[in-house]
């Protein structure tokens, strides 16, 4: 797999990526968040190709100056189990560091065990807290 920045021509397959992997939620537009990351940190959102050319993976990375966050890591299930997701998240430890950042967040749904232990095979652990979350804007 090769590690690249996203190019506004990935956006269609990015997008069905997030459906094959389960991670399109009704309330989430996935074009909005493709946009919104496109106006913060573009250099920060990767997709993992394969030989072909064709996106198998993706990751949005953002860094407030506080913390770093890792949205939409997504490897395409045909691909799963193969180190990529952890390929990307090495990628995303060293580019953050490298930024002076002290620590990673990252948010996993409730239920969603299979990636709740890849990410502490990672290194990661519960930090014993609750996100929570406003809606500013209506329709995303």
């Amino acid at each position: 797999m090769e590690i690249r920045v996203f190019a506004l021509q990935d956006s269609d397959e990015v997008v069905q990526l997030w459906h094959d992997c389960g991670l399109y939620r009704p309330w989430n537009d996935p074009h909005k968040d493709i946009a919104r990351k496109l106006s913060v940190s573009p250099a920060l959102f990767w997709v993992g190709v394969d030989a072909r050319g064709e996106v198998m993976a993706s990751i949005m990375v953002g860094y407030d100056g506080h913390r770093g966050w890792i949205n939409y890591l997504a490897v395409h299930p045909s691909q799963q189990r193969k180190g990529y997701a952890g390929q990307l998240m090495q990628r995303a430890e060293a580019e953050l560091t490298a930024l002076g950042c002290p620590k990673l967040n990252l948010q996993v749904r409730v239920g969603n065990e299979a990636v709740i232990a890849f990410y502490e095979s990672q290194g990661y652990s519960n930090d014993q807290t609750v996100s929570l979350g406003k809606r500013l804007i209506a329709d995303t």
